[in-house]
């Protein structure tokens, strides 16, 4: 049995997205080989080349669109764009620091709108911020790039996202099966020749694809039509966030000419059993949380005997397979918390299961990945941290909680001091009053950088009626306490 499993464009592109590394890390626990690609990056880097960005600019030209003054500014600087392409792409990988100084010269990238309300440059970076400038010059001209790119080429395409519109609209799948007959254009092409590489080079028997937002949805099905057409007797598994919230009430049999399975929620036990069921040693009543489809008919099956996996019997992920040197750095905004989703190489990891808090009332939290807590200690956690640090190389670290919980990450500082492991840190929380101003300082002390949290909304009664379990005056002392310990705060607003 063989698993190719697959990220579909467009996610973050300064690191992987961690689920397909989740999953690898598990198959590794059950002797299941398979190989991962993110074709997102791969997508990205093939695209913002050279070569492709001179075959951009001559179908362009061939649209039969009215050019406004900033398009025909950019193609007047063809040229220019043509020739920095690469090296900017390679300067945001971290390989040429030195082309900074050109950069931020300003006479050397190519300028169009996005350059027109440019923030004052001297305040956000001073004079010695000089890699930083250039970053964020860097991804004005990608940005501008990508303006041509919607106008001319493909009206889906966006910087972390594919057809995004096209998910969160459809009332039924009418729309989006509309969109996948018209002809491809040069991303789904892109993202069709990679994926037909990998599996032509790796003969899988199953491909898994993680659709984790509304804008992955459209590339996760261009995939499946490429399989579907060319390689009929290889089976398609889908999960992931968007799966989990938009398609719990699944009714359209048309999904199924493109999937085979459906999983929700957490994907360890439902990916083993559907393994399982295509090797032949399990029947197809005895899935767990997915949707398939017999005699035309979509049927969700649940009837596994078998619990989910424990958080610590899960594996550590394994980022083997990803190119790691493709990723690159981008500084949309100056604010310097806001930077860390773009910005830098993140592993992923996950201190606890589920949510402890578990009343808020705006959230699911009968859902199985949100209701069901589970906590791992400390020590496995930095045994992790260990493990990914030799394999990639990075030491920084974003755990993905849904709430880290506080008591935990006391655990965790400890561990790291004790270890003497030098990493960088950040994770989303709730404002709880245990982060006092000494644990403030205890967790800065190992290396943590940012805290993200749902504040919601600044008023006591709402807080409240939604059950968050904190007051504005306690959320304000917290953030003075991380504040002051040199931790940066950003919080959630509905």
């Amino acid at each position: 049995m063989k698993v190719l499993l697959v990220t579909p464009p467009f996610t973050q592109l300064n690191t992987t997205y961690p689920a397909t590394c989740y999953l690898k890390g598990f198959l590794n626990t059950i002797n299941v080989e398979s190989r991962q690609i993110d074709l997102s990056i791969e997508v990205m880097t093939s695209l913002f080349s050279k070569e492709c960005l001179t075959e951009i600019f001559h179908d362009a030209d061939k649209v039969d669109i009215i050019f406004d003054e900033n398009a025909e500014r950019i193609f007047q600087l063809k040229d220019q764009y043509i020739n920095t392409i690469d090296n900017v792409i390679s300067f945001l990988q971290g390989n040429q620091p030195t082309l900074a100084y050109k950069i931020c010269e300003r006479n050397y990238l190519p300028e169009a709108s996005k350059f027109d309300n440019l923030d004052e440059l001297d305040f956000s970076f001073g004079n010695l911020g000089i890699v930083d400038k250039a970053k964020h010059l860097a991804t004005l001209y990608l940005e501008d790039i990508g303006d041509i790119i919607t106008k001319f080429i493909d009206p889906h395409f966006g910087f972390n996202r594919y057809a995004e519109s096209i998910a969160r609209a459809a009332s039924d799948f009418t729309p989006i099966e509309n969109e996948l007959q018209k002809s491809d254009t040069i991303i789904s092409t892109l993202t069709k020749n990679i994926l037909e590489n990998n599996i032509k080079e790796f003969i899988p028997d199953v491909v898994c694809i993680t659709i984790p937002f509304p804008g992955n949805l459209f590339g996760a099905l261009k995939c499946c039509q490429l399989i579907k057409e060319k390689y009929p007797s290889i089976k398609t598994v889908v999960g992931g966030g968007y799966v989990n919230t938009e398609l719990r009430s699944l009714m359209d049999e048309r999904v199924f000419n493109y999937f085979d399975f459906v999983c929700l929620d957490d994907g360890e036990l439902p990916l083993q059993c559907v393994l399982q069921y295509v090797d032949g040693k399990r029947t197809l009543d005895k899935l767990k949380r997915t949707f398939v489809s017999i005699n035309n008919v979509v049927q969700y099956i649940n009837n596994a005997e078998e619990k989910d996996i424990p958080q610590r019997e899960t594996g550590t992920p394994d980022y083997s397979d990803l190119p790691l040197n493709k990723y690159f750095s981008s500084l949309e905004i100056t604010n310097p918390m806001h930077r860390l989703w773009s910005d830098g190489r993140w592993n992923k990891l996950t201190l606890a299961h589920g949510c402890y808090w578990g009343k808020c009332s705006f959230c699911d939290v009968s859902l199985d990945y949100i209701g069901r807590y589970e906590p791992i200690n400390a020590e496995i956690i930095c045994d992790r941290i260990e493990t990914l640090i030799n394999q990639t190389g990075h030491n920084g670290f974003h755990f993905v909680d849904e709430a880290a919980p506080p008591a935990l990450m006391i655990d965790l500082a400890i561990e790291i001091i004790k270890r003497k492991l030098d990493i960088t840190w950040w994770t989303n929380i709730r404002f709880e009053k245990s982060f006092t101003s000494d644990v403030c300082k205890l967790l800065a002390a190992s290396g943590c950088i940012a805290v993200t949290g749902g504040l919601e909304v600044a008023s006591d009664r709402l807080l409240k009626l939604m059950e968050k379990g904190v007051t504005v005056e306690q959320v304000s002392k917290v953030s003075s306490n991380f504040t002051k310990s040199g931790i940066m705060v950003h919080a959630y607003l509905m």
